[in-house]
């Protein structure tokens, strides 16, 4: 096979890809659009009625209280989780690129249980015209 039969329909291809992606991105962010206008007319009939929700012939909607956490300082955020002994307040995943680079100068510290998995890949960019 000619590499620049392949790489020219890699490009078409990815080119078709991206443009099918934002054509779907943008129906689907018109439908949440309408769908927060729907959620606030329903939170704004449970505000007036002082329920949590409701039964419709269509079905039920229910109100619920949603929190998140986060922080703008994680130098006190690490802090306070060392001094209360609390590492499970943080998801359990490794950060890529600090484990890979940590890894790098420390080739002999491999904890016991992480798994390492390296595959080739191939990145194809468009010729300048």
């Amino acid at each position: 096979m000619d590499a620049d039969k392949l790489v020219s329909v890699y490009v078409k291809i990815r080119d078709a890809k991206a443009a099918k992606t934002k054509e779907m991105e943008d129906a689907i962010n018109a439908l949440d659009d309408q769908l927060d206008i729907l959620e606030q007319a329903l939170l704004e009939i449970c505000k007036v009625t002082g329920q949590d929700g409701g039964k419709t012939s269509a079905g039920s909607f229910t109100r619920s209280v949603k929190t998140r956490y986060w922080t703008s300082n994680w130098d006190s955020m690490y802090k306070f989780i060392l001094a209360q002994g609390m590492p499970e307040l943080l998801e359990r995943r490794i950060a890529q690129g600090n484990f890979k680079d940590f890894l790098k100068d420390n080739p002999d510290l491999l904890p016991e249980g992480v798994n390492v998995e390296s595959k080739y890949s191939i990145t194809v960019r468009r010729a300048s015209n």
